[in-house]
């Protein structure tokens, strides 16, 4: 049981977190924190805090859990206000896609990762953002990847994980630098082939006809490019070295598919199709 947590960042993933744990009958007081006082309201009326601060170091005050979940550039400042107005027995976890970025912030604005940290990463979201799209099942059956150091205090691990398993998540453990490749080639990647190809389309001089029939397959596979630019352009900056490394490995084999379609190789064609559909099928299986 939680006694109460404080999210610092209420919207989808946050906003989720807390459903879900209300759900679970797994909280009792939920304390949401950011910059913007409607948003906070927003939340208290939807029911998914039961209170707001505006100053971080008040929202922590007290919390035995709290839950950071700001885009990455943001941390360092997070860490540097809540750090000194923690409770003895407070764990702080985190939500962010690139996790050394994270563990950099945090060394900076603590003077090293303190015991109580335990980064974690749950691999769940939506295009939409905001408290508004947040839904108690965003978590059922979905992995949760926490990412603790060796300084992190195996208690404070066992507490985070047995949160999100509360939430109905699967949970387990890398490294960090694995953490951030992995997630590069399986998320990080795709979100920028999405903005990539939707502002691509957008250019041609007659994208608007190209849009007005665009078919499920695109609608499909554009849908992550409708999430939030602020949180994907930190992702990027944070996460470059990995995410540079898929993308070269992308463009090489995309350069090789562009031979198989000027050459009109049918029979490559058809073997790498045959092979992209049975690893995919075998995915979703």
């Amino acid at each position: 049981m939680i006694r109460r947590l404080t999210v610092i960042g209420v919207g989808l993933i946050g906003g989720s977190l807390a459903r879900a744990l209300r759900r679970a009958g797994a909280v009792g007081e939920v304390v949401g924190c950011s910059r913007r006082i409607e948003h906070l309201q927003r939340a208290v009326d939807l029911g998914v805090i039961d209170r707001y601060e505006t100053d971080m170091a008040t929202a922590v005050a007290g919390a035995d859990m709290v839950v950071v979940s700001v885009p990455l550039g943001a941390m360092e400042a997070v860490f540097r206000a809540i750090s000194p107005a923690l409770a003895a027995d407070a764990v702080v976890t985190d939500v962010g896609s690139s996790k050394a970025s994270v563990m950099a912030a945090v060394e900076a604005a603590c003077d090293g990762v303190p015991a109580w940290f335990v980064p974690g990463h749950p691999i769940a979201g939506a295009e939409r953002s905001g408290v508004e799209a947040s839904f108690a099942d965003l978590y059922e059956t979905r992995r949760v990847i926490l990412t603790p150091v060796e300084v992190t205090d195996p208690a404070a691990t066992t507490r985070v994980r047995t949160m999100w398993e509360r939430c109905g998540a699967r949970v387990s453990e890398m490294q960090v630098a694995h953490h951030d490749e992995v997630l590069a080639a399986t998320s990080h990647l795709p979100h920028i082939l999405a903005y990539g190809l939707v502002d691509t389309l957008a250019n041609l001089e007659e994208h608007d006809e190209v849009f007005q029939y665009a078919a499920g397959g695109f609608r499909d596979f554009t849908r992550i490019a409708s999430s939030d630019p602020t949180m994907w352009r930190d992702i990027c900056l944070a996460n470059r070295v990995a995410i540079l490394k898929m993308m070269d490995f992308y463009t090489r084999d995309l350069a090789k598919l562009r031979e198989m379609v000027e050459a009109g190789d049918g029979e490559a064609l058809f073997e790498l199709f045959t092979r992209a559909k049975s690893e995919r099928d075998g995915f979703m299986g």
